[in-house]
This record gives structure tokens, C-alpha cells and sequence, in this order.
């Protein structure tokens, strides 16, 4: 078999760990690569490829759902959420990083974004937990975990980009991780449950003076307003896919249209605040799309040269079982999550192993799930985790790196643990795209 496909593959690797940017890395490497393997003729293909890409309906949902995320940050109701989860459970041990974790929950149904969820948390509640007596390592772990909860509960900006990559329904992606979603937070929340009972210490429950303090005669109001205002958007994005009454894409416009409300109908809205969202989104889209090109590139150009038939001829002449290739993509991927984060993960290693998976007959909706669930531990684990840079940005002095590395090493453990169950019981995300479809 001819080895260039595999020396393209490692060239670009090499580069990437070298620093090289990303986006400029995949497309120069595969413009090289494909000047000398397909001559002149490669420029004839690849216009082509970038225009797919320009035409793909699904993509318009990442600039929305970003948009929507960003604006539902302005809108203060993350604040309100927090102030309203201590109210309630302040007075448990742990209480505090309980309310973290719903409210990492919520945001993440409500935004997708893991970033401004990471940060949002980090400045609101790191340093009264930190008052409070909170073990740093507990506290620093707890938001990084909850934050980075985006990246599987629908809408997941991962889900989107994964659902173009693999060619399948981002509508059945969005379903099929739900499930494993709330898992993962129910496994986070036993975590918390027995550091309260065994390390008390380590969570304690708010003095009573403190929780009189958040308390007033509109107490059930706020309650009230701080869970139904979010629940709407949640309802009117995931609710429209998963009725069938709107796609992804008309969804994610519904939602930013309603973020926008939310933040007019909370007096936050003005034209600083609409401008700033825009560049942030305008930022964080550029970004994708240009890695996003840069990847089609790539994935022209190494199965232009036989890539993909290489793997499937590699893995049919060692024999190799199904569970065995899945085993070395997952153990691939959660080490590439070290040293380069997930848009990349997507964009490089995804399309490579699709071909095979296909050949193979595994579900890609289960694969995609399991590859969400593996690309949320690159945003825990050093040195290059987004989350833990997110939120050492937004620490008071006191908290160090070691504090944050050390803190999120259970929930990265728990992570894997949780992608273990999809891994084992398939059904856990493919039963409800199953009653959903039926």
C-alpha cells in the first residue's frame, strides 16, 4: 500500500504541535501535498470544495447558536440563576457547587457556548465560594466541569460541526445527547454528594445570615423568573427540532432572536452591548470556518491520495474487530484533546476515521455522540484545556494553576466513565432518537 496518505497525515500533525496556525497549517500542507500528488488540476478541485462548504445550510446554525450564547450572557439572567440556586440549596453542604452545576446544566441547554458559561460562573461564583470555606480544588473543578457541559447538551456548536462532518442529522445528534448529557451531570452530581457527606470540610453550607441575605419578599418571584425566562429559550430551540417544526439552523435563528429579547426585555440591550456581541460571534465564527476550510483541504487531498481505503485495507488485513478500531479512535482522540483543542479534533482525525466507521456498519449518530462526549475532556486536560485557561483568567490571586489542574482531574475521570456507559449501552444514545423518529 502506498504510505503518502499516512506521511501526509503525520506531516500536518507535526506541524500543528510545532505551533503552526491551524487553519493556515491544513490548508498550506494540503495545497503542497496536493500540488505535487495532483498537479495543477488539484486547483480545479478545490474551489469547488470551499463552495460546498459556502453552501451548506447547516453551517449558518454555528454563527446563531454563538450569537444566541453570547447575547444570553449579556442578558445578566446567568447571575440571576446563580443567586437563585444558592437561595435554594445554600443551606446543604456542597450547596453552592450544586447550584454551579444546574446552572452549568441550564446554561448549556441555553447557550452551547463553553467559554462565557466558564467565565460567567468563574466571576460570580469562585470567590464566594472561596469566602465560604470551599476547598479551591473543589471549587475551581466544579465550574471548569460545569462549563465545559456545553459541549454535550444540545445545542452544542460540537454537535453542529460533527453532525457536517459525518454527514448525518444534527436534529438526531441533538436528540441522541440528551441522555448522555444528563448523565454526565448526574454523575457529576453523586461526585459532589460525596464530598459533602465524606468531606465536609471541603463543601460547607452557607451560613444562615448569608442566605437571609439573597432571601426578600419577592423571593418566589425570583425563583419563579430565574428558571421560566431560560426554560422559554431552551423550549423554543430544542423544543422546534425535536417536534420536527424547525431545523437546527431556523432553530438556532429562533434562539438568537430570543436571546436578543431576553436581553431587551431585562433593560441590558443597547447598541455597545449589540456590537460587542457581534464581534464576538463574528471572532469565534471566522475562526471555525477558516479551520473549517483549511480541513476541507485536507480531507481532499488524503483521500484523493487513498487515505481512507489505506485505513479500511490496513484494518481488514490485521483483522481488526470494529471495538478494537473504535477503542484506538477514542484513545486517539482523548490524547489529542491534550495539545489541540476540538475544532481541530473535528476537522483533522474525524474525517480520516468516518470512512472506516462506515465500512465497518457502526452507527455514525452513536459515533458522534461518543466522539462529543471524548472532545469535552479537551477543554479539562493540561496543559492546553480551554476551560482551565478560561477561568485562571477570571481567578483572584490566591488560586494557582495547580489548584485548577489538580481540581478537574475527578470530573475528567467522571467523563470518562460516562463515555464508558455510551461506549457499553449503546442504547443510552440511540433509544430516544429512536421513540423521537418513530
Amino acid at each position: 500500500m502506498d504510505p503518502t496518505p499516512i506521511i501526509f497525515f503525520i506531516v500536518v500533525l507535526l506541524l500543528l504541535l510545532a505551533g503552526f496556525p491551524v487553519a493556515f497549517t491544513l490548508g498550506g500542507a494540503s495545497v503542497i501535498f496536493g500540488l505535487f500528488v495532483f498537479g495543477f488540476d488539484f486547483f480545479n478541485l478545490l474551489p469547488l470544495r470551499i463552495w460546498g462548504i459556502m453552501n451548506n445550510y447547516i453551517l449558518i446554525a454555528v454563527p446563531l447558536f454563538v450569537f444566541m450564547g453570547v447575547m444570553f450572557e449579556k442578558s445578566g439572567l446567568a447571575e440571576e440563576l446563580l443567586e437563585t440556586m444558592a437561595l435554594l440549596f445554600g443551606k446543604l453542604r456542597g450547596g453552592l457547587a450544586i447550584s454551579v452545576l444546574i446552572v452549568g446544566a441550564m446554561l448549556a441547554a441555553a447557550t452551547g457556548i463553553v467559554g462565557a458559561t466558564v467565565v460567567t460562573m468563574g466571576v460570580l461564583t469562585l470567590q464566594t465560594m472561596l469566602k465560604k470555606g470551599y476547598d479551591p480544588k473543589l471549587a475551581t473543578g466544579i465550574i471548569s466541569a460545569s462549563g465545559t457541559l456545553g459541549q454535550i447538551i444540545p445545542p452544542s456548536i460540537v454537535l453542529v460541526l460533527l453532525g457536517s462532518v459525518l454527514n448525518v442529522s444534527v436534529g438526531d445528534l441533538f436528540v441522541a445527547a440528551v441522555i448522555p448529557g444528563f448523565i454526565l451531570v448526574g454523575l457529576y452530581f453523586l461526585w459532589l454528594v460525596y464530598l459533602a457527606i465524606f468531606k465536609p470540610t471541603s463543601a460547607p453550607a452557607m451560613p444562615q445570615k448569608d442566605i437571609d441575605e439573597f432571601r426578600g419578599a419577592d423571593k418566589f418571584k425570583r425563583i419563579i423568573m430565574a428558571f421560566v425566562v431560560p426554560f422559554l429559550l431552551i423550549l423554543a430551540v430544542l423544543g422546534s427540532i425535536f417536534a420536527g417544526i424547525a431545523s437546527p439552523t431556523e432553530a438556532a435563528a429562533i434562539g438568537a432572536f430570543g436571546a436578543t429579547l431576553l436581553t431587551i426585555i431585562k433593560g441590558k440591550f443597547n447598541l455597545a452591548i449589540l456590537r460587542e456581541v457581534m464581534q464576538s460571534t463574528l471572532t469565534l465564527t471566522s475562526m471555525a470556518f477558516m479551520i473549517l476550510v483549511g480541513a476541507s483541504a485536507f480531507g481532499l487531498v488524503f483521500r484523493g491520495m487513498g487515505g481512507d481505503s489505506y485505513l479500511t485495507g490496513l484494518i481488514s488485513s490485521g483483522a481488526l474487530e470494529s471495538h478494537h478500531f473504535l477503542a484506538i479512535v477514542m484513545i486517539v482522540i482523548f490524547i489529542a484533546g491534550f495539545f489541540i483543542d476540538f475544532i481541530e479534533i473535528t476537522f483533522i482525525i474525524v474525517p480520516v476515521v468516518a470512512p472506516v466507521f462506515i465500512h465497518l456498519g457502526i452507527d455514525l449518530v452513536w459515533i458522534g455522540i461518543l466522539i462529543a462526549i471524548n472532545l469535552q475532556t479537551s477543554f479539562l486536560t493540561p496543559p492546553f484545556g480551554f476551560a482551565l485557561f478560561f477561568l485562571k483568567g477570571v481567578a483572584p490571586p490566591g488560586i494557582t494553576t495547580k489548584h485548577i489542574y489538580k481540581g478537574v482531574v475527578p470530573y475528567v475521570a467522571i467523563q470518562i466513565i460516562g463515555l464508558l456507559i455510551v461506549i457499553l449501552y449503546p442504547e443510552v444514545a440511540l433509544w430516544l432518537p429512536g421513540i423521537i423518529g418513530n
